[in-house]
């Protein structure tokens, strides 16, 4: 158990008289720990389901922002607070609601960076108030970080030592408990580390499987060629990713290994067919590996109080070194334009941001560092766009293209109509495989294009 740290809150820095007045008992209701907030502060939260939602809502209730930013990534609910005048919001991934309040007009920007760089930004910036969502402590006071671990871990305990800062955690009963893997990465935090406790029952994220569509259930066949007995698998979200774990689930093959950034509904329920045994990954074996969760209501019960998924710090999951020592690693991603030379755009639409990098760079480098690990980038051959129909493998990437992911990564891009293996070959090569899993329509003209490139 660690220690308490004492506080001479009349010593701190920058501190008011009404804050040195106000009683500083740990159990705050949500209106006394939205109090402590300063007109003009800083405010550092979990990406996603490690958001303490309850006390972002409480936000809400004030209009005396004089100058407040928050840093966080993939919003997982529209909190108020952040449309309101003075409110800054730095965002590492947009989701849904950061594009919604984008376009409202509110002040949000993006901050590139993959998912493991958001621990030394953070770090670097380094917001007065660290809040984050918890399962309620235990008999000896751990509260379990429950569904993400990801890249705010050091910098909550960081908050929480430091007398100048505070470490607001939000408790949550439905919030399930779940493990790291001691004695380097205890998933918790103590209620002595804690500054300001509140307690919530607000009902948690879910997110549901949304069903694949003819095209992504034709990539997931061909995705599952590259998928042997013992894989060390990684998976997205999307319709491809629930499609090939599904098709895993009900095949003849098993004994895979999970090492993944994101767990989903799908792994659960590759898990409940008892396929995955984590028996040959070669790292961290014996249990499933991933740094955050978000799926079903069903897959938050099946995590609480389960030991067979650990969650580790993104530093950790989503190093190439660590991804490349798993046994026949398979990772199976996703991209919104892929060009002849094989840059691929994954989170930027006409150059206006859509989503964001996370880890997705990091698994298709891994590809390459052992022959039997592959890289799958996914993407249906068209999409729509102001009601013409457009190919998703384009001859160059238009102006404003922001690329995700370098060409000299990819490994393997698969269409509804095939598989283009792109490692080793030569620009023309790589082209010409590119283009013939192009959609019919425009097949022709992109391999007269491929043919140019020498």
């Amino acid at each position: 158990m660690p220690a308490t740290h004492a506080r001479d809150r009349g010593g701190e820095k920058g501190i008011t008289t009404d804050e040195r007045l106000l009683p500083m008992t740990k159990h705050l209701s949500l209106v006394d720990a939205v109090a402590r907030i300063r007109p003009s502060d800083t405010i550092g939260i979990p990406l996603g389901p490690g958001q303490p939602g309850a006390f972002l809502h409480a936000l809400d209730t004030r209009d005396d922002w004089v100058d407040l930013t928050v840093s966080g990534a993939l919003l997982i609910d529209l909190y108020g607070v952040l449309a309101k005048a003075n409110v800054h919001y730095l965002s590492g991934f947009f989701g849904p609601a950061e594009r919604f309040l984008r376009d409202s007009g509110a002040d949000v920007q993006f901050v590139p960076a993959d998912f493991r760089r958001f621990a030394p930004i953070l770090r670097e910036r380094a917001p007065r108030v660290m809040a984050t969502l918890a399962a309620p402590p235990d008999a000896d006071g751990w509260m379990s970080l429950s569904l993400h671990a990801g890249a705010s871990v050091d910098e909550l305990r960081r908050a929480g030592a430091d007398p100048d800062r505070v470490l607001l955690v939000e408790t949550n009963t439905s919030a399930p408990r779940t493990f790291g893997l001691l004695p380097d990465h205890r998933h918790a935090l103590h209620v002595d580390e804690a500054d300001i406790i509140v307690e919530s029952d607000r009902a948690l994220f879910t997110l549901a499987d949304a069903p694949p569509s003819d095209a992504e259930a034709r990539i997931a066949e061909f995705a599952l060629g590259f998928v042997r007995d013992g894989s060390t698998l990684q998976t997205g979200i999307g319709g491809v990713p629930t499609q090939v774990a599904k098709l895993l689930a009900a095949g003849d093959g098993g004994e895979y290994g999970v090492h993944s950034e994101m767990f989903t509904t799908g792994l659960m329920e590759l898990h409940c067919a008892g396929k995955v045994t984590n028996a040959r990954k070669g790292v961290f074996d014996g249990v499933s590996i991933t740094t955050f969760a978000a799926g079903t209501a069903e897959l938050n019960s099946w995590l609480d109080d389960n030991d067979e998924v650990r969650f580790l710090p993104v530093d950790v999951v989503n190093a190439p070194d660590v991804i490349a020592k798993n046994h026949d690693f398979v990772s199976i991603n996703g991209a919104l334009v892929i060009d002849l030379y094989g840059q691929a755009v994954a989170d930027t639409i006409d150059g206006s941001q859509f989503s964001g990098i996370g880890g997705h760079e990091d698994f298709v480098a891994a590809s390459g560092l052992d022959l039997t690990d592959r890289s799958l980038l996914c993407l249906p051959s068209t999409s729509t766009v102001n009601g013409e129909t457009v190919s998703r493998i384009a001859p160059h990437l238009g102006a404003g293209a922001v690329v995700t992911t370098p060409r000299h990564q990819l490994d393997v891009v698969i269409t509804e109509f095939g598989v283009a293996r792109l490692r080793g070959r030569t620009v023309r090569e790589r082209a010409l495989a590119l283009a013939g899993i192009a959609h019919p329509t425009f097949r022709d003209e992109l391999l007269e294009q491929a043919e140019r490139l020498r």
